[in-house]
């Protein structure tokens, strides 16, 4: 019992203790995403944070909407959250919400705040709003504004909802301590007047509640009880506790705060993202060398890879980074037993095999996985002209070089050993064909041990080569200089994409569709792009390559 209480992070210890001491009888998490971007890796940990707790405790999750700010919030955002969080796994069943949805009820707890004294309409601009707040070491300034009776509150904040005044003219805040030692303390503006179309309510309001009004009243509505946020929200908490007692709810919900996950050298910034996107360095919020949990989909990255890096970064209250090599460490993990491995030819040089018949092909046993032998076998053709690596094949090797130059003998993967006999350069001087002759005794599988070779190579059939697009993807960002500029701008790896145009895979292939993956032999793991792939057209992407830096810590 004693093992099981330490394994559990702090904020189950928590719940324990509120399970415990009857503070609830039941757990109910949320996620609740501003629709105003694409989601990122570092939402992902928070939705199956939540997710999980729930599920752990058979309790409740909902997904909520916070769309209490209309200038940034499109449906666009809204329906690939809802597709991001369903790709996790995080089933929210009937239990989707909209912020939105409540402002009726918002609004009327505002009306309740200035009936009990405790808001009051400002007529202060934002710029003297902030020089009446003080500093960290000075107290703040009551706003002359600040002893409004009930009832001139009560008639102005109607003329704010009526569309009476222009946008910034007037705000209502919350009537707390212009000297509390927290900023957010003193007299925050919970309502501000914007003339702006919502998505979902269309011009029903030109009074929108700010986002620390607006997220204790949404979660005390919807019933929750554990609000689990990141740590920049601690500060925050004594004004969220402030709302839900004030507002007099019988179960108000408890704010935990946990901390956030950083992932070095990438850009999870929407601003920084938007401008990638708008300026067309990258082809949208799904571009596979982002982080978004679109891009990460894209590129090939499976829930279970997510899942599993989640739970290797942990859950804590301390502020830390995560190198990006655990996170292709857990999608190695994922696929390596789970995918086919096939041979495709990136760099194409043709190998002539010239004392194999012309016209012939048989079709050779191969294994779809050696380590997973579930996953079967395939027929792979066989014939005299064939497709290697460039760099399977060198003039003047090195020592140690043990695949093909003259002279040299080497195993075509799943076939036959063949010895290379001569090249055929062009008008350039650049390596167009190999020609070898190979030993019929040496086939795979037959048992023979005449003699050894060093080196195995891949291939695959040239008459029966699929032709492919492939993107090869490093990380967006320079990472030798840092993410970002002495200007603020982000330094931009100029190679973190290289397409090759026309690259051969075998044709165990054919019929892939977008999503599905595959190792590549001795190259690394890609996906079919669910973008620009096409039947005619085959477009994989490079989730990973197969050597990793990272080491999973003992």
């Amino acid at each position: 019992m004693e093992n099981e209480a330490v394994s559990k992070n702090f904020i189950e210890q928590f719940i324990d203790k509120d399970l415990e001491e009857g503070v609830y009888d039941t757990v109910h998490t949320r996620f609740p995403p501003e629709p105003n971007g694409y989601l990122h890796i570092g939402h992902a940990k928070s939705i199956l944070l939540n997710y999980g707790l729930a599920q752990k405790y058979n309790g409740k999750f909902n997904l909520r909407f916070d769309d209490t700010n209309p200038t940034k919030e499109k449906i666009e955002f809204v329906e690939s959250i809802k597709a991001d969080v369903e790709w996790l796994g995080a089933d929210y069943e009937d239990r989707l919400f909209f912020a939105s949805n409540y402002f009726q009820q918002m609004y009327e707890g505002a009306v309740k705040l200035i009936k009990k004294g405790k808001a009051y309409v400002c007529d202060l601009t934002a710029e003297e709003i902030r020089a009446y707040r003080g500093t960290l070491t000075e107290p703040g300034k009551n706003s002359p504004y600040r002893d409004r009776s009930v009832e001139e509150n009560l008639q102005l904040f109607e003329n704010m909802k009526n569309g009476m005044y222009e946008d910034g003219e007037k705000v209502l805040r919350a009537k707390i301590d212009m000297a509390s030692p927290n900023m957010n303390m003193r007299d925050p503006v919970i309502y501000r007047v914007a003339h702006m179309t919502h998505h979902n309510t269309g011009d029903q309001w030109c009074i929108y509640p700010m986002y620390d009004y607006a997220h204790p009243v949404e979660d005390a509505i919807e019933g929750i009880t554990h609000s689990i946020c990141t740590l920049e929200f601690e500060d925050h908490r004594p004004l969220y506790d402030w709302v839900v007692k004030e507002l007099e709810y019988e179960m108000p919900p408890r704010q935990i705060e946990f901390a956030k996950l950083y992932l070095t050298n990438v850009v999870t910034g929407k601003r920084y993202i938007k401008r990638l996107v708008e300026e067309g360095i990258v082809d949208g919020w799904d571009d596979p060398r982002l982080v978004s949990i679109a891009a990460l989909r894209r590129r090939g990255f499976t829930p279970e890879s997510i899942k599993m890096f989640v739970e290797l970064c942990g859950v804590s209250k301390s502020n830390s980074s995560v190198e990006y090599p655990m996170l292709e460490y857990c999608i190695r993990e994922d696929l390596k037993l789970k995918k086919p491995r096939l041979a495709a030819v990136l760099d194409p040089i043709k190998l002539i095999i010239d004392n194999y018949p012309e016209g012939q092909v048989e079709y050779l046993d191969a294994a779809n996985n050696l380590e997973n032998e579930e996953l079967g076998t395939r027929k792979l053709p066989f014939c005299r002209e064939l497709y290697i690596e460039r760099e399977d094949f060198m003039e003047e090797p090195p020592k140690k070089y043990f695949r093909l130059f003259p002279g040299n003998e080497v195993r075509l993967m799943h076939a036959y050993f063949v010895k290379c006999e001569s090249f055929v350069k062009d008008e350039n001087g650049k390596v167009i064909e190999v020609h070898c002759t190979y030993d019929p005794e040496t086939k795979a599988g037959s048992g023979f041990t005449g003699r050894k070779v060093k080196g195995t190579i891949h291939w695959v059939p040239a008459p029966y080569a699929i032709e492919a697009e492939v993107r090869l993807y490093e990380n967006i960002i320079d990472e030798e200089k840092g993410v970002y500029n002495e200007d603020g701008s982000l330094n931009l790896n100029p190679n973190s994409l290289q397409v090759v145009e026309k690259a051969y895979l075998e044709p165990a292939f054919e019929g892939a569709k977008a999503y599905d993956s595959f190792q590549f032999v001795r190259n690394g793991f890609y996906c079919v792009d669910a973008k620009d792939s096409t039947p005619e057209k085959l477009v994989f992407n490079r989730i990973v390559s197969l050597k990793s830096s990272f080491k999973l810590p003992k």
